[in-house]
C-alpha cells in the first residue's frame, strides 16, 4: 500500500469505488434515494450490522476481508430469515479516504454481491477519527415462510450447520490458517436458508456465540432448549491444541462464526440429511427443544455443562 497515498472527496469516492449500473434496482447509487420494486407477493426483510475500528476489527486489518465480511454479515442474517438477498447500501466512516484501500475494500464487498446478485444501492461517506462501516441489507422472503426466533416448538431437533468455533479461536491464534480464515471470510449459508423455509420452525445465525443466540430463540419462543457438547462440530484444530477450557469457551461463546442455528420437526430428519450432501454442507443434530424455559448445555456424561454467555456489544473491549 502506498505509505503517502492521496486522499480523495466524497463524490470521488463514491464515483470510482462505488458507483455501478444497478442489476434489479429501479435507481442506485448517484440520486437523494434509491427506488426499488419488490417481487410481486414477497415480504421485505431488511437487517443493519456496523464493524468498528478498534472493536471489531484492527486498525491493519485486511481491506478485501472486510469488504467481505461487511456484506457477509448482513447476508448472514437474511439467510437465518430465510430471506433471499436483493440490495443493500454502505456507510463509512474513514480516517483519510486512501484509493489503495478503497480499492481492496470495494473488491471484497462487491465479489461477495455478485455471487448472490445483491445491488448496492446508496449509503453515504464521511471523515471519522477512526474506520465505522455500516451495511444495510434487504431482501424477500414469501409471505409466512420467514423463520423467526419465536417459532420453536417443543419436540423440535435443534440442528446447526458447518462447525463452530473456529473464528473465535482465530482472534486467540491467527496463526492457525483455518481458524483466520473463519474469522476474516465467514461464509453466509444463504442457500441454506432459502431451502429451510418450508422445513425449519425457526432459525438464528450464530454471531454472538451459540449459548447466547440460543438463548434468544429460547427466551422469543417460550421454550426450554438441551444441547449435548460433544455433538457440537468443531474444527480439527482444537484436537491438535488440546485446551478443553479455550475450545468450550470458543465453541459455546465464541462470535462471528456466521453458521445457521435451526430447529426443525423430527419428521424431517431424512430430508435434512440429504440437503447436507445436496449442499456440501455439514448440518448437525446437536440437541432439542423442549416444554418450559431456559437452556442446558450437557457433558459427555449428561450433566450440566457451565458456560458463559454469548458476545456483549456494550462490554468494553480488553
Amino acid at each position: 500500500m502506498d505509505p503517502h497515498p492521496r486522499a480523495v472527496n466524497e463524490f470521488e469516492l463514491i464515483r470510482r469505488f462505488f458507483a455501478r449500473p444497478p442489476k434489479r434496482a429501479l435507481l442506485g447509487v448517484g440520486d437523494d434515494c434509491a427506488l426499488l420494486r419488490p417481487d410481486a407477493g414477497l415480504d421485505l426483510a431488511v437487517t443493519t450490522d456496523m464493524l468498528i475500528e478498534g472493536r471489531h476489527f484492527p486498525p491493519d486489518a485486511e481491506p478485501r476481508s472486510l469488504g467481505h465480511k461487511a456484506l457477509a454479515v448482513n447476508l448472514s442474517d437474511l439467510a437465518a430469515m430465510g430471506a433471499t438477498p436483493r440490495w443493500a447500501t454502505l456507510a463509512l466512516a474513514l480516517p483519510p479516504a486512501e484509493p489503495a484501500w478503497l480499492a481492496e475494500f470495494s473488491a471484497g464487498f462487491y465479489a461477495l454481491a455478485d455471487r448472490y446478485g445483491v445491488d448496492l444501492v446508496g449509503g453515504d461517506t464521511t471523515r471519522g477519527e477512526a474506520r465505522a462501516i455500516s451495511v444495510t441489507a434487504i431482501g424477500e422472503v414469501p409471505p409466512g415462510l420467514a423463520l423467526e426466533r419465536s417459532g420453536a416448538r417443543p419436540g423440535d431437533d435443534l440442528w446447526v450447520s458447518g462447525e463452530l468455533g473456529g473464528a473465535a479461536l482465530g482472534l486467540v491464534h491467527p496463526e492457525i490458517p483455518e481458524a483466520a480464515k473463519r474469522l476474516h471470510w465467514p461464509e453466509p449459508r444463504v442457500e441454506l436458508g432459502e431451502r429451510l423455509r418450508r422445513i425449519a420452525h425457526c432459525a438464528i445465525d450464530v454471531s454472538d456465540g451459540l449459548a447466547g443466540d440460543l438463548g434468544h430463540i429460547v427466551e422469543r419462543s417460550k421454550v426450554s432448549a438441551t444441547v449435548e457438547y460433544e455433538r457440537i462440530p468443531r474444527g480439527s484444530s482444537f484436537e491438535k491444541l488440546k485446551a478443553p477450557q479455550l475450545e468450550k469457551d470458543c465453541v459455546l461463546s465464541g462470535g462471528d462464526d456466521y453458521e445457521l442455528l435451526f430447529t426443525a420437526p423430527r419428521a424431517h430428519r431424512a430430508e435434512l440429511e440429504s440437503l447436507a450432501a445436496e449442499l456440501g454442507l455439514a448440518l448437525t443434530r446437536i440437541g432439542r427443544i423442549e416444554a418450559g424455559s431456559g437452556l442446558r448445555i450437557l457433558d459427555a456424561k449428561s450433566k450440566p455443562l457451565e458456560h458463559r454467555g454469548g458476545f456483549d456489544h456494550f462490554e468494553k473491549p480488553k
